[in-house]
């Protein structure tokens, strides 16, 4: 028998089968190396974008450096191009408004006397390419290193700013007296230039938030205020005796003109009273001059006459005649 013509010759079917699939499947070298090529190059490629590729936020800015020197800042948000690490590097800042406080200091004011104060300052990285590179370059971008600059350049404009003031100026009972928006202003003033050309930093707003007194500087305050107290009282009590004094001295003065006034017009009407006297007695002699005399000796009379008078005198003279005779006869026509 022959065993390479039987057709279900296992050994033969098996060899035919093995050529079959050699000769359909698809050559597997050139293919897999170009698929695999352009796969690399696509992740390559993906790779150099995502390292190339900037994003500029809101209340961002960042600092592209080339080999570690800043060669520009972009502040615009939006997206970005820089040559791939480590050529070019980017590093963002932030430029969002921060406060600080300065802790409470112990400072001395122009009159000598000790307070505590603490202030608080709001600052911020302005939007310019000059400040945000000068505070990269000063604190190494860090916000905390350039909080702890600040709180020391603050204690340091507090006991300027605080030694060009009295303790009135600050603490007092008066609100009119009290100065501390211009404390403030002051102490603004030491702060914003050398934190802008040193740290690049732009100081908004400077307030006081706490201020207190130690125990040697309130007793002086005390005293000082008990004094000023003083001081109020008996200037007013002496404002009080000056305007009493004036009063009187108008209210005597207007008395004295009201009694010439009155003594004035007391005179006129007795000179008008005897003027309207002499003129009655006037018409009243004219009209019957013996009665008038005899009314007049009778006036004279009971004038120098009282109820306790005793006086003895010739009844044939004036003006005790009439009181023996009667009046005068008239004349017979």
């Amino acid at each position: 028998m022959d065993t390479h013509s039987h057709p279900h010759d296992p050994l033969d079917f098996g060899h035919h089968h093995h050529h079959h699939d050699e000769a359909s499947g698809p050559p597997a070298g050139p293919a897999r190396i170009v698929l695999r090529f352009a796969m690399a190059t696509i992740v390559l490629v993906a790779a150099v974008l995502a390292a190339s590729a900037i994003m500029v936020s809101a209340g961002t800015a960042v600092v592209v450096t080339q080999f570690g020197k800043p060669v520009r800042v972009l502040t615009e948000p939006g997206l970005a191009w820089k040559i791939p690490a480590p050529v070019e590097a980017a590093i963002p800042v932030d430029l969002r408004l921060r406060t600080t406080s300065s802790g409470v200091q112990d400072v001395g004011t122009k009159d000598g006397l000790r307070i505590l104060v603490q202030a608080f300052v709001a600052w911020q990285v302005p939007d310019d390419a000059a400040d945000i590179q000068q505070f990269v370059r000063a604190v190494r971008n860090d916000p905390d290193e350039a909080a702890r600059q600040l709180r020391s350049f603050a204690g340091s404009a507090l006991q300027v700013t605080a030694s060009g003031f009295d303790l009135a100026d600050l603490v007092n009972t008066d609100p009119r007296k009290v100065r501390l928006a211009e404390f403030e202003a002051r102490l603004r003033s030491q702060l914003e230039a050398p934190l802008r050309r040193t740290y690049g930093m732009s100081v908004r707003l400077v307030g006081i938030e706490r201020l207190s007194l130690p125990e040697t500087t309130l007793a002086a305050t005390v005293a000082r205020m008990r004094s000023e107290r003083e001081t109020v009282a008996a200037e007013r009590t002496a404002e009080g005796l000056r305007a009493a004094a004036q009063i009187r001295a108008e209210a005597g003065r207007d008395s004295r003109i009201l009694v010439a006034d009155a003594q004035t017009q007391a005179a006129q009407i007795e000179a008008a009273s005897r003027k309207q006297a002499a003129d009655i007695q006037a018409k009243a002699y004219s009209s019957d001059p013996q009665l008038y005399m005899m009314l007049r000796s009778l006036d004279t009379l009971s004038s120098m006459v009282g109820p306790n008078t005793r006086l003895v005198l010739r009844t044939d003279a004036a003006p005790f005649n009439v009181l023996v005779q009667g009046p005068p006869e008239e004349p017979k026509p």
